[in-house]
């Protein structure tokens, strides 16, 4: 998270973790940090996440 913000954990957030743990991105995200990700891991992450959001909310439209 970034310096001077609360530390509340957002959606973004959940879902950014949880992606790199799924795609097995942890062990370098622990080493290197978040910057040292090659475009195309950080790339992957962020079109899953998106992918996730909308999905997320054509299911609570539906609902």
């Amino acid at each position: 998270m970034k310096k001077g913000k609360k530390n509340k954990e957002t959606l973004e957030d959940r879902l950014k973790y949880e992606i790199a743990e799924e795609l097995g991105l942890m062990d370098k995200i622990n080493k290197v940090g978040w910057g040292g990700l090659t475009a195309k891991e950080s790339g992957r992450i962020g079109g899953l996440i998106t992918v996730r959001k909308k999905d997320m909310n054509k299911k609570r439209n539906r609902d």
